[in-house]
């Protein structure tokens, strides 16, 4: 390569896109199929300039035609003694997956960049016309996936899941999966640079083989018809070659339902049938029904709970009657440990927690979490606002920043449209308003109602005052369902005897709900009401603002900031924060601070509204 070519060739890298998603799309229920777990331990290397990646002009080893040893994807060993091998899997650390390294290796407590994945597995197949797929529940944030020393693909999003068909590719015995994970911020990534929680990095989420047949139901939604509650709707997709006018039954034994449909020449079917005596589902009484799928000799179960969420002028109307949101907002992190919460006994902890706390309703923030937690929800009668990564200050100008962000909602909605629990899908968090935030997010919430129209759309805003008087002056509030905003006084705006002087105009007639409201308090901490950081301070912040958020005639439900302590490094003050936000309701320790005590009483005191 002459120079004048080599110059050309690099300023090309650096033009291609970084926002390259070619994982396939979500493949629903993985709870149910027939499956196993590669979690567990596996090996690492970090590589923080990643030597295993690119050769010393700066070339990713996976667009050479034959990539070499060099190249940590392809798990070489040397032929004899004189072999030069750099890197070896098998003489490196393990760690835990699912799970973040930071917690689990001191010194990658702060890391951010690049650490390489390795399991190796045998797998057998139960019959060798079968298809084999490996699925991610997530990994953050960018994932480069390799089997046997050849590459899969890659995704971005460090909070939803994906897969790729390996059944070409996978062998009895000898097999190994290489994942490269780069969890560095980006500024045009989803999220951006600036945000206040833990970039915990690593394969977060559950890694499972999948076995199908050579054709099956990959994805499938079955809700009730918002405008009526004795329809049940949805849909079925095939996956294989021969999916023409191919039979699918949807069987509901509890109540007598049996129903078959025919495909269309690309193995899709949309069908709506009548259904009588349903026992709706609602936090009073959280019934899920048995869903069961057949295509073939393949059976694929569900749990799904029948449901309407609507709002009609201020009121949010559950299954046609008005309810009121009693909530609190969750980050994905087992306080206890200081980590990534990554399963079902994590997801119940939290969720327990704000059943405990009187809650109906929480708002898991500021991005999907996991799957357990919505499964939990739904047996545990939980409704849920679940939240696209859009916070603060991302690129909006950037159409590659939109499609990763409309790419992560729709793997988000793919994944979760059949929970019941799920009532609101919300667009972003405290996003400055300009013409091309407006933009970004209404074709979003446009995104959102195309792929799902039985939810309410909403998103944290922010409140402008105007001596004293609060309203919500932002044009995307006209493209939402509900009008959620976070509001901070007696914290940021003041202090909380400032909530007295506060007046509403809020001219929308939809319902409201405060999406964050609150303080930081140090458990344990104690002093007068007007020594910040003490728990008398926090306390006295929730019992001026309840009384102030209690003269917003449109108030249908709230969910302060925040259920429990967690990580940050934005909060550095010693003693107090040391790397924790600490405007939890419960410590990073499990203790209950006296905030909890009065937004519990408060909850108990409107479980009628």
């Amino acid at each position: 390569m002459n120079r004048k070519k080599e110059i050309l060739f690099f300023i090309g890298l650096l033009l291609l896109p970084k926002h390259n998603i070619d994982a396939q799309s979500v493949l629903q229920n993985i709870t149910h199929r027939n499956k196993i777990t590669l979690n567990g331990k596996w090996h690492y290397i970090v590589d923080r300039y990643e030597t295993g990646y690119y050769d010393y002009r700066y070339m990713p080893h996976d667009e050479r035609e034959n990539p070499g040893n060099d190249a940590f994807f392809m798990n070489a060993k040397p032929a004899d003694k004189s072999g030069r091998i750099e890197y070896d899997f098998d003489l490196s650390p393990t760690m835990y997956v699912p799970g973040d390294w930071n917690s689990q290796q001191e010194k990658l407590f702060y890391y951010e960049g690049t650490v390489w994945y390795k399991k190796s597995f045998d797998y057998t197949k139960k019959n060798p016309g079968n298809r084999v797929f490996i699925n991610f529940g997530a990994v953050n944030y960018r994932a480069d996936v390799y089997l046997n020393g050849k590459k899969l693909g890659i995704h971005e999003g460090g909070f939803t899941p994906f897969y790729f068909e390996i059944t070409s590719l996978i062998k009895p015995s000898d097999n190994f999966l290489i994942v490269k994970v780069d969890n560095t911020r980006k500024k045009d990534a989803v999220p951006t640079l600036n945000t206040d929680w833990w970039n915990y990095g690593g394969i977060t989420r559950d890694v499972d083989i999948v076995e199908t047949a050579p054709v099956f139901i990959s994805d499938y939604c079955i809700q009730l018809k918002e405008e009526n509650k004795n329809i049940i709707k949805g849909f079925a997709q095939l996956n294989g070659n021969e999916t023409d006018k191919q039979e699918i039954s949807v069987s509901i034994p509890d109540l007598k339902l049996n129903k078959n449909f025919i495909t269309d020449n690309k193995g899709y079917v949309s069908f709506e049938f009548s259904v009588k005596g349903i026992s709706y589902w609602s936090p009073e009484n959280p019934k899920l029904y048995d869903v069961i799928l057949k295509y073939g000799e393949t059976t694929l179960k569900d749990k799904i709970g029948f449901r309407t969420i609507t709002v009609n002028g201020t009121e949010i109307l559950l299954n046609n009657k008005p309810v009121f949101l009693r909530g609190v907002c969750i980050h994905e992190e087992n306080p206890y440990d200081g980590r990534r919460a990554n399963c079902r006994e994590d997801a119940y902890l939290l969720l327990n927690w704000a059943k405990e706390l009187g809650c109906n309703f929480v708002r898991l923030a500021h991005y999907p979490h996991n799957e357990y937690m919505v499964q939990l929800a739904d047996e545990m009668g939980i409704m849920v606002w679940e939240e696209n990564p859009v916070y603060w200050t991302v690129s909006f100008d950037n159409e590659l920043t939109y499609k990763s962000a409309e790419t992560q909602l729709k793997e988000l909605i793919s994944r979760d449209k059949n929970r019941a629990s799920v009532i609101i899908w919300s667009m972003a968090n405290e996003t400055p308003p300009t013409e091309a935030r407006l933009n970004f997010l209404t074709r979003l919430a446009n995104t959102a109602r195309q792929l799902d129209d039985t939810r309410l759309i909403s998103a944290a805003l922010e409140t402008d005052n105007q001596e004293g008087t609060l309203s919500v002056d932002d044009p995307f509030a006209n493209h939402v369902d509900i009008i959620s905003f976070n509001e901070y006084v007696g914290w940021y705006d003041g202090l909380p005897e400032k909530c007295k002087e506060i007046e509403w105009e809020i001219e929308q007639n939809k319902p409201v709900i405060i999406s964050e409201f609150g303080g930081g308090a140090l458990q344990g901490f104690h002093a007068d009401s007007l020594t910040r950081w003490s728990e008398e301070y926090q306390e006295d912040i929730y019992v001026k603002n309840l009384a102030m958020l209690e003269r917003i005639p449109q108030l249908r439900g709230m969910s302060p900031w925040i259920l429990a302590d967690f990580r940050s490094p934005r909060r550095l003050l010693p003693v107090i924060q040391d790397g924790w936000n600490r405007k939890g309701l419960i410590s990073e320790k499990g203790y209950k601070k006296k905030a909890y005590y009065i937004l519990q009483a408060y909850y108990e005191e409107n479980k009628l509204k």
